[in-house]
């Protein structure tokens, strides 16, 4: 029962003792019947009942709705006292008139303790003027939604985020009667958010390209890493297909890759993929496959190395080792050859003097055969040269000067429709080492180039000087950090294939016809450039030329050249000369060579044997 109800109620009791009393006036008028009176008090008592009954049970209604109204009020205070967030009732000005629980628990003070207390002593000190513009914000908008406030602890010792929200509320004339504060500890949102923030910078640092893509191949993110290996921009790349941005063609290996990381979750291999310059990088690429809150693919998380530099490091130490091996082989080979040789050549030398009255028919057969033998000698000399290592002269070697000289003989010998051009650095340096072997390095690079081009073309040697650093040097071996002088030898010729290009500088590999070439002109070029000091680089394309690149090391200041006197034979006087070899060719020609001239021989075939007869004829 409402109030109004209830005053009208009474209203109406208060009418019907009204009526009861204009009857009871109407008792005493002598007109009226003598049992007239008690007739109107059994009225009156009846209309009192009713009366009675009435406010009894509004009565009962009454405490009824009180009784809700309490259970009503009991229910909000236990709503607003436990509620787990902070809440607090302030006037207009910021005094506090209540305070819940949290709020309390919150601050670290005594429930009791807040009330009347202003809610900017609660407010971090730096913080206080944006509280009082959260206040007029309130004031004028009334409302405010989310707003972040430092809140310190009872006596400032600990202080922690919090996210307000709060209501202006009106009173019955219509004006801000209270304002209503609801407050919540989010240090512990902050510390995902930092968290969160700190993945993301790790992701960003790392040198990994880091990819999501959807199941379309569409890039959904791409961190810092792919932005520096790819040199697609992130606002470039988000968006697009990864394949098109990376790949040049489709590869099956890339279908297959997808196929086998939605039915297997992972996969992992190398790819090769290129930069926005069109660079080609080899890449080591790991996928992942993401799910939804479903369990359903959702995208494919792509980590991807650029191990380029890795991999041209193993094929530079792979044909290091290839060369070492084909070498020790060669270096067997070379020594047997060149036991046969040598009595070979011998015999055809001494037999024109043995016998002087041979015919020029045989005089010519045996130069024949010296000749042959002198170019097989040549031949495994260079192996050996090849297979046991170079040795430096110390000779000052003017590079200008050298290139000039293979510049004049190409213009001599090589065909007319080459042309030739050289570009010479001014004070490129000096470079110490063997003239004849490095005229031998530039003249071969020189013969490669012209037969490279049989329909003509541009043969350019340059030269120029240029400084190793670390980084370089630790991609390149042989190479130190160092000064060097860098000769380019480069031609317009018909190009090396790619597949073969790392196996250019194996012994006996050769791209010519048979008879026009040992296949051992590159590999005795790199074991003279690697015995001064050097390396060599080269890169070739089908069809539009090669260029070789010879590094050699700079040298400052001078050195005196090495003079090597010349020893004439000289005729013997029977003295005794003791011949030790393993080879019964070799002692034999070499006792009859040496009994020609006038010498005493003895030979053995041992070192055990040779002492023996030293032991014997010692004086």
């Amino acid at each position: 029962m409402t109030q109004e109800n209830f005053k009208q109620a009474i209203v109406e009791a208060h009418q019907r003792l009204e009526n009861l009393s204009e009857l009871a006036s109407l008792a005493t008028d002598k007109s009226i019947q003598p049992d007239s009176p008690i007739e109107l008090l059994q009225q009156a008592i009846a209309e009192i009942s009713i009366s009675l009954e009435e406010l009894h049970q509004e009565n009962e209604e009454l405490i009824g709705t009180r009784n809700l109204l309490e259970a009503e009020h009991q229910r909000y205070y236990d709503l607003f006292n436990f509620a787990p967030d902070g809440y607090l009732v302030t006037n207009t000005t910021g005094i506090i008139q209540e305070a819940n629980h949290a709020a309390a628990n919150l601050l670290n003070v005594r429930q009791s303790y807040l009330i009347g207390k202003p809610m900017s002593v609660f407010v971090y000190q730096t913080e206080r003027q944006k509280f009082r513009k959260i206040m007029l914000q309130l004031q004028q908008q009334g409302r405010v939604k989310r707003e972040e406030l430092r809140i310190f602890h009872n006596e400032g010792s600990i202080d922690f985020p919090a996210e307000l929200t709060a209501i202006a509320v009106e009173n019955s004339q219509g004006k801000t009667g209270n304002l209503r504060w609801l407050f919540r500890d989010i240090s512990e949102r902050h510390q995902k958010e930092q968290k969160i923030r700190e993945q993301a910078a790790l992701l960003d640092i790392t040198t990994d390209a880091i990819i999501v893509e959807d199941l379309h191949n569409k890039i959904l993110f791409w961190n810092q890493g792919a932005e520096n290996m790819y040199g697609w921009q992130v606002q470039e790349a988000e968006g697009n297909n990864a394949w098109e941005l990376l790949s040049q063609e489709k590869s099956p290996l890339l279908t297959e890759a997808l196929k086998t990381v939605i039915e297997q979750g992972n996969w992992q291999g190398e790819l090769h993929k290129f930069t926005k310059n069109g660079d080609e990088l080899i890449i080591a690429s790991r996928w992942v496959l993401m799910l939804d809150a479903t369990g359903l693919p959702k995208s494919i998380l792509t980590v991807d190395t650029d191990i380029t530099q890795k991999k041209q490091l193993e094929t530079q130490l792979s044909r290091s080792q290839r060369l070492e091996s084909v070498g020790t082989l060669a270096s067997g080979i070379a020594h047997d050859l060149n036991n046969i040789l040598t009595p070979m050549m011998a015999v055809a030398q001494l037999l024109p003097i043995k016998y002087p009255e041979l015919d020029d028919i045989s005089r010519q057969m045996l130069k024949m055969l010296e000749t042959n033998a002198k170019r097989g000698s040549n031949l495994v000399r260079q192996i050996l040269s090849f297979t046991r290592g170079y040795e430096k002269t110390g000779t000052i070697v003017l590079l200008s000067q050298l290139i000039e000289d293979i510049k004049q003989i190409a213009q001599q010998t090589f065909p007319k429709f080459i042309d030739i051009n050289t570009d010479i650095a001014p004070n490129i340096g000096i470079v110490v080492g063997d003239s004849t072997e490095l005229h031998q390095v530039l003249m071969n690079l020189a013969v490669n180039a012209r037969d490279a081009m049989p329909n003509g073309g541009k043969l350019c040697i340059s030269a120029t000087k240029v400084f190793i650093d670390e980084n370089y040097a630790r991609m390149h071996i042989g190479a130190t950090v160092n000064s060097y002088i860098r000769i380019t030898v480069a031609d317009t010729g018909v190009g090396i294939h790619s597949e073969i290009l790392d196996r250019i500088f194996d012994p006996f590999f050769t791209t010519k016809e048979v008879g026009k070439g040992t296949g051992l002109g590159l590999s005795i070029l790199m074991g003279i450039v690697n015995s001064h000091g050097g390396f060599v680089e080269v890169a070739s394309q089908v069809g539009i030329g090669t260029k070789f690149q010879v590094y050699l090391p700079s040298k400052e200041g001078s050195s005196t050249s090495q003079v090597i006197d010349e020893i004439e034979v000289t005729t013997g006087q029977g003295e005794l000369i003791l011949v030790v070899d393993d080879e019964v060719a070799i002692t034999e020609i070499t006792k009859t060579a040496l009994e020609i001239y006038n010498y005493k021989v003895l030979t053995a075939q041992n070192g055990i044997e040779a002492l023996a007869l030293y032991t014997q004829h010692k004086d």
